[in-house]
């Protein structure tokens, strides 16, 4: 026994730290027994784990020039519009993390909670948001302007156009070419923009007006006001074919010839239950979750050791599509639908 041991033992615990200068927690610490060194044991591998040849499979799909610059949420949901179910994304992302392929490629941004616009759309062409970004030129301080405008329900870029510059009637001819192709009933459509000089002239607002469709607008210089195009023109910035410069006006245009077909088309977007936008902008979404259901309880039967409880379901879209919902009053802290 320890003098520390014998003196605690004499006057107690608390009196003989004291007296020692010793907080008590490195006399319990030094009491304690000191658990023997752990033997290694290997990890027992869970019966729902993927064999060896099956994760070659995954990986080979993963690496094919078809998926080798999409996410796995993006390829699992390719894969299962073919009729093939491999296995889950977060396996897929396990798979990649083993061999040292998962990496975050850019800084993330905490914005601060504002309270902002609260706009609803519950169906495709009810709510639009639309916004201009500028396109790097061939010379230092030369731009392209983007202007699109985007369905927030279904996602679904509706109309697009790059040009020299940014202008209210340029704008304003956008704007109406897109709801005539849309065929926008009078009172039917909202469209949300930010403050920017163009989004709030008077020529626009005119147009608008004349169109009758309701406009509204994000707070001065708060950009997530406007997410939903925001968000849009990072995934197009973050395209691997997305050009550190653009040379004229043409080759800007013919980016966007090939980019927004795919972004409508081929996109399987998080925000839609990893639908396409044109899936759910012309109605065929209900057909496409029906068949990945298909698909997914076919691989359940198959291998049903892999899966806990139940077939795998695919994710269900989204009923209503806010910008901002309403705080709800409940003490419980729920957000009003």
């Amino acid at each position: 026994m320890s003098a520390t041991a014998q003196l605690a033992k004499a006057v107690g615990r608390a009196a003989a730290c004291r007296a020692l200068n010793l907080p008590r927690a490195s006399f319990y610490r030094a009491q304690a027994p000191r658990p023997e060194t752990p033997v290694s044991a290997t990890r027992p591998t869970p019966p729902r784990a993927l064999s060896q040849a099956e994760r070659h499979i995954v990986l080979s799909h993963l690496h094919s020039e078809p998926f080798l610059d999409q996410a796995p949420h993006q390829i699992h949901a390719a894969l299962l519009d073919r009729g093939v179910y491999l296995c889950s994304p977060r396996t897929m992302y396990r798979l990649l993390d083993a061999n040292h392929e998962v990496r975050e490629r850019r800084d993330q941004l905490r914005h601060p909670v504002y309270q902002k616009p609260e706009l609803l759309a519950t169906r495709p062409n009810q709510l639009w948001s639309w916004d201009i970004t500028k396109l790097r030129g061939p010379a230092k301080w030369t731009f392209f302007y983007l202007y699109v405008i985007l369905d927030l329900f279904s996602r679904y870029v509706v109309g697009w156009m790059v040009a020299h510059r940014e202008n209210a009637e340029l704008a304003s001819q956008l704007i109406a070419e897109t709801v005539a192709k849309e065929k926008i009933l009078p009172g039917q459509l909202t469209l949300h923009a930010d403050n920017g000089p163009t989004m709030i002239s008077r020529s626009l607002t005119e147009k608008l007006a004349d169109l009758a469709v309701h406009k509204t607008h994000s707070r001065p210089y708060v950009s997530d006001d406007n997410p939903f195009s925001e968000s849009q023109f990072k995934t197009m910035k973050y395209r691997p074919t997305y050009p550190d410069r653009f040379g004229s006006l043409e080759h800007s245009r013919a980016f966007g010839r090939t980019f927004f077909p795919w972004y409508n088309n081929e996109h399987h977007h998080s925000g839609i239950a990893m639908l396409t936008p044109h899936m759910v902008h012309h109605g065929l979404a209900a057909a496409v979750l029906g068949q990945r259901a298909t698909v997914l309880t076919a691989a359940f039967l198959q291998h049903p050791e892999r899966f806990v409880r139940r077939p795998p379901q695919p994710a269900a879209l989204p009923d209503a599509v806010w910008i901002n919902p309403p705080k709800s009053t409940d003490p419980n802290g729920g957000k009003t639908p």
